[in-house]
């Protein structure tokens, strides 16, 4: 559906080159709700400008629907376009026109006919849920109508790709959760691929399937939503995870943790069915070994739920190492923790 091939793009500015992408390779396939997190300056805008050509890249491809953009006339490329709708993070509303007027505008510059306007914005007004405003100036609309216009002005030209630029950051929690569900709705009932970029991993973890994470213009990591979430491999993912899943222990607990003979620590990652099994139970009935549980924690991702556990666990090496054993083959992910009993042993 979307897919960028080795994207690099260079500005200068006052004699000065910036780069901002820098070999960038990622694909959205059909109906994905995509993700692109970074903080600011990490070259997320400049990526999703790219898909629909606002900015062209220096060197490597976009191709939507199979179709390089830079191979397109000009003609064609306006009429590839019309099939990418994007909204804005400061909403890009006409101040002069009326509500229904901001939507009409993609089917005006289309040159569709009044009759089939009208329909057109009434209907899209009745999905975003301001059919009572079509006769409302923007400036008379609250942060989160004015964002739901932009999303109906988007969908006008039936798009089969909407793009989002941190279209929730100026709002407050409870509208961007409306905004998000919108999305989510949009992307079902109209079967649109939604593109996000945002700073916020809230907004990843609500409705976004799978996930590009960026730096200093490269990709450092990507995948589901589910595997980003649940095993973060780079650092600056880690951060962004923590910021909605608390997954280590508490500062109090590792003062209090004594390491002692015969016991090791572990991280414990469950997902889906696992995270319901009674594994503890079992290796302590079955297997001898003594658990001293330090941490738990559970969150939803995509309707499955993840869930982390720190434990330390104490017995024979023997027992320990079929415990372990019994853990990998009922699909649980262990990491051993070492870096607590370093720094509980020099305090």
């Amino acid at each position: 559906m979307i897919e960028l091939r080795d994207v690099y793009k260079t500005f200068t500015r006052k004699e000065v080159k910036i780069e901002a992408l820098k070999g960038i390779s990622l694909k959205v396939e059909k109906g994905d709700i995509f993700g692109v997190i970074g903080y600011s300056g990490a070259g997320k805008s400049t990526l999703i400008r790219l898909v629909n050509y606002l900015e062209r890249p220096s060197e490597g491809q976009v191709l939507v629907e199979g179709h390089d953009l830079g191979a397109y006339s000009d003609k064609e490329l306006r009429a590839a376009k019309k099939n990418i709708g994007m909204i804005f993070q400061h909403f890009n509303l006409l101040e002069s026109k009326k509500v229904f007027d901001n939507v009409a505008i993609p089917l005006v510059l289309l040159k569709k006919n009044k009759a089939e306007i009208r329909k057109r914005v009434q209907e899209l007004l009745e999905f975003v849920g301001l059919s009572d405003k079509a006769g409302s100036y923007p400036s008379e609309l609250s942060g989160g109508q004015k964002q739901r216009v932009g999303i109906a002005r988007a969908l006008a030209s039936n798009p089969s790709i909407l793009l989002c630029d941190e279209a929730t950051s100026a709002l407050d929690p409870q509208t961007t959760r409306s905004i998000l569900q919108l999305l989510k709705r949009i992307n079902a009932e109209y079967n649109i691929t939604v593109m996000i970029i945002t700073h916020e991993m809230s907004v990843i973890q609500e409705i976004c399937n799978k996930v590009a994470v960026m730096e200093e213009g490269r990709i450092i990591e990507q995948g589901s939503v589910l595997d980003v979430f649940g095993q973060p491999k780079h650092e600056t993912t880690q951060n962004f995870v923590k910021t909605v899943i608390q997954n280590s222990m508490t500062t109090s607990v590792r003062r209090t943790l004594k390491a002692e003979h015969g016991s090791q620590l572990y991280k414990l990652n469950f997902a889906g069915e696992s995270a319901s099994e009674p594994v503890l139970y079992e290796i302590i009935r079955s297997y001898g070994v003594k658990v001293n549980i330090l941490f738990a924690n559970t969150t939803e991702i995509q309707e499955t739920t993840l869930g982390t556990i720190i434990v330390q666990l104490q017995g024979d090496p023997s027992q320990i190492e079929a415990a372990l054993d019994y853990m990998n083959k009922h699909e649980v992910r262990i990491e051993e923790v070492k870096s607590y009993v370093l720094d509980i042993n020099h305090k």
